[in-house]
């Protein structure tokens, strides 16, 4: 099947077979590998995207569903400079093995365009379907707290 989706500002088209996920598409058809797939069960947050401007886990988004949507990745997030978030959690020293970093920015960008000035238990709520193993969630969220206060 067709499908033609806006593909972080872009028109794009693609050929999908009725069975793959958005993530599969986004990585393996369309090289956008900034989405990373670990769960494929919706669990971990790390293959976050904005699906018409909501945030989604793109393993669950079955590709032929997108026709006509607006999708943004990762990739399509900062342009040439680092996202305010993407920034934030490098000066934090919140990104480590980086593989959890595309899901949780993503995440956080989201509820930064809905709220730009959460509270703490608020970003906690937003990211909670995010799984890091390697920093433990204190700079991530310190890096997201500082990126708030300095709004």
């Amino acid at each position: 099947m067709r499908v033609r989706a806006t593909i972080n500002g872009e028109p794009r088209v693609c050929d999908v077979k009725g069975s793959e996920s958005l993530l599969f598409v986004l990585r393996e058809r369309l090289g956008l590998p900034g989405s990373k797939g670990a769960c494929e069960q919706g669990e971990c947050g790390s293959c976050s995207v904005l699906l018409d401007g909501a945030l989604v886990c793109a393993c669950l988004v079955m590709a032929v569903d997108v026709e006509g949507s607006e999708i943004v990745t990762i990739e399509g997030l900062g342009g040439p400079e680092l996202h305010p978030v993407q920034k934030a959690l490098v000066d934090a020293g919140a990104v480590q093995c980086g593989f959890c970093t595309p899901g949780f920015v993503v995440a956080a960008a989201a509820l930064l365009d809905e709220n730009p000035a959460p509270s703490s238990d608020e970003m906690r709520e937003a990211l909670a379907g995010n799984i890091c193993r390697c920093t433990g969630y204190g700079s991530i969220l310190r890096g997201l707290e500082t990126l708030v206060a300095g709004r």
